[in-house]
């Protein structure tokens, strides 16, 4: 993967195998400390001691229909190649914590990519509920979005896979996360 939107991606389609109903993305870069983190939180099922020791060897997946899983291993590789960290925390029954930290400038460090399409596709897969928060912050200058006020406003009768609903959300993403890039003290 050559985006860091696309390991969110494919994170975050582990977040809604392991049964999650709210998914937060959570970035922040701070250029004073040359660091971008992005977290990832769930509430699904969560992952025992044993399947947690394990999760970033790239010979262990919880899918039945392929025997390797490298998305977590390719991320903590790519925090470790940026002089970052990776941490994963979980709780059975309680739901995974995922922190990734990257040195901002290294050169190796993937460009974040289409972080609204990313976001739009996941609402489009996720019909059945579940519900995101985005929160991306540069510095002082911090974006939110959250599925669960777009429900609230639009009430019942019209579900966020509406085309219309996506095209708004994925401007809106947009457009607030290059207010957040721009407007800098």
């Amino acid at each position: 993967m050559n985006e860091l939107s696309l390991y969110i991606l494919d994170l975050v389609q582990n977040s809604i195998r392991a049964g999650a109903r709210l998914v937060q993305v959570i970035i922040k870069l701070d250029t004073q400390k040359d660091l971008l983190v992005i977290e990832i939180i769930d509430d699904g099922c969560g992952m025992d001691e044993e399947l947690l020791k394990r999760v970033t060897s790239p010979f262990t997946t919880t899918r039945t229909t392929r025997k390797v899983g490298l998305g977590l291993p390719m991320i903590k590789q790519q925090c470790e190649m940026t002089g970052g960290e990776f941490d994963i925390q979980s709780t059975p029954g309680e739901g995974t914590s995922l922190r990734l930290s990257f040195t901002a400038s290294h050169m190796d460090l993937p460009p974040m990519g289409d972080l609204s399409g990313t976001m739009v596709s996941l609402i489009t897969a996720a019909s059945d509920g579940i519900d995101y928060v985005l929160i991306y912050s540069r510095d002082e200058n911090e974006f939110e979005f959250d599925t669960r006020q777009i429900r609230e406003t639009l009430g019942s009768d019209v579900p966020l896979s509406t085309p219309e609903v996506l095209s708004w959300i994925g401007d809106y993403i947009n457009e607030g996360i290059d207010e957040a890039n721009t407007n800098q003290p």
